[in-house]
């Protein structure tokens, strides 16, 4: 049975990212027991110093925060889940704060030409991206798609990365309204009416389809 692991960086309550998370994992439990969920804001968890010393012990160095514990799941889980509204073209911080701990997870080693990367585990996961914004343009996500691109590759051959991106979806709870409440909130937002139907059907199939990813990937 897979082990699925979401990292949810959301600062808000029952906001959008919120419901892509349900939804993927309302898909994942047709076929595993085995999902867990954290808040990555309600843990704590240092930032990296960038003290070089897991180059030497193969871990991090920190202490006394709840990394050890949530490196024990990542290291362990089969799929690995993302979640985050877009702030200013990247993930909140509480998450971003996690990538950076991911450090821990490599031997880096500086030559001529750049850096050499080197996991101290073997790593054969799928890395899942579930991201809402506000943008009508999903470019506002390229920086992070770009980044674990990066991550998925250095980590090893085997993992793959699987991204669902929301647009224009910068209210609470805006991605389950319905069209009429979409056609009276979007000219509060200085955005034409007759988007409010497109966007209805766009959201709804883009719950839809977090659905299918949890359910397909907990199957494999």
């Amino acid at each position: 049975m897979k082990k699925v692991l979401i990292l949810d960086g959301s600062t808000r309550k029952n906001g959008n990212t919120s419901y892509l998370v349900q939804h993927f994992m309302d898909g994942a439990k047709e076929h595993t027991d085995l999902i867990e969920h954290i808040l990555v804001k309600d843990l704590n968890i240092k930032y990296c110093n960038g003290c070089l010393r897991c180059n030497l012990i193969k871990r991090c160095a920190i202490r006394n925060d709840d990394w050890e514990e949530l490196s024990t799941k990542i290291l362990a889980t089969d799929v690995l889940v993302f979640a985050s509204p877009i702030y200013f073209h990247h993930v909140t911080a509480p998450l971003k704060n996690i990538i950076d701990r991911f450090r821990s997870f490599i031997h880096v080693q500086i030559t001529e030409t750049g850096l050499k990367h080197t996991p101290w585990h073997t790593w054969n996961k799928d890395f899942v991206l579930l991201l809402s914004m506000g943008s009508s343009d999903d470019i506002d996500a390229k920086p992070v798609i770009e980044l674990f691109e990066f991550m998925k590759d250095i980590l090893g051959d085997g993992n793959h990365l699987h991204t669902i991106k929301g647009t224009r979806l910068a209210i609470t709870r805006q991605i389950q309204k319905s069209e009429i409440e979409l056609q009276e909130l979007y000219p509060k937002l200085k955005l034409p009416e007759k988007l409010a139907k497109l966007d209805f059907e766009k959201n709804k199939k883009l719950l839809n389809e977090c659905f299918k990813l949890g359910e397909n990937l907990s199957s494999i």
